[in-house]
């Protein structure tokens, strides 16, 4: 994960008032009059909270005729609040063994590198236009799509798929990526993502 994002996601959580809203989110969706009135805040400021909130992938949300809700998005939550525990403990962990930058996270020409493969294989809505061919570009953004699923969760094939089918359509060629690649182990078709230290990274 990239520390901009992970930095974009502590912003957002850097105001009483939208962890507030995740907390009420947590419990169920809600609209934003809803919300305003649950929090005794106006309107405008609901929107402009929602906002920062969304632009961390924090919320999502839903269309019911002429109402929208809000949802939260627990992945998101809970993968970036592990990412920075990973990287702060990664850096404290090479610095004691003597390593400089050991961490693919602090390792700023290959975080560029990344930056520009992910920007050539993603439209801006965050599709992926086609599976790389080259390893190590592959690599990249097969780990991008891992950043929706959570260490220790189980997931169904039916879960894998649905989700792979938001970012590319050949969702059985990069589920099998997944295994191929250590990211994922498969039993009786449940899915589970391995930590980190398990992937297959060899390039």
């Amino acid at each position: 994960m990239q520390l901009n994002r992970i930095v974009s996601f502590h912003k957002a959580l850097a105001d009483p008032t939208r962890i507030r809203i995740l907390a009420i989110l947590a419990k169920g969706p809600q609209h934003g009059q809803d919300l305003a009135e649950h929090l005794g805040l106006t309107p405008p400021t609901i929107t402009y909270h929602m906002a920062r909130l969304r632009d961390a992938g924090l919320v999502k949300t839903r269309r019911e005729k002429n109402t929208i809700y809000f949802y939260i998005e627990e992945l998101t939550l809970q993968r970036d609040a592990q990412a920075t525990v990973n990287v702060i403990l990664q850096s404290a962990k090479n610095t004691l063994s003597g390593e400089e930058g050991g961490a693919d996270i602090l390792d700023t020409k290959q975080e560029k590198e990344r930056e520009a493969v992910l920007r050539n294989f993603f439209t801006p809505d965050g599709i992926l236009k086609q599976i790389p061919v080259q390893r190590k570009k592959k690599r990249f953004v097969l780990e991008k799509l891992l950043e929706g699923f959570v260490v220790g969760r189980k997931y169904s094939e039916k879960e894998i798929n649905e989700y792979i089918k938001t970012f590319h359509p050949d969702y059985a060629t990069i589920r099998r990526e997944f295994i191929i690649n250590h990211y994922m182990y498969r039993d009786n078709g449940i899915y589970e993502m391995n930590p980190p230290e398990l992937w297959g990274r060899e390039d």
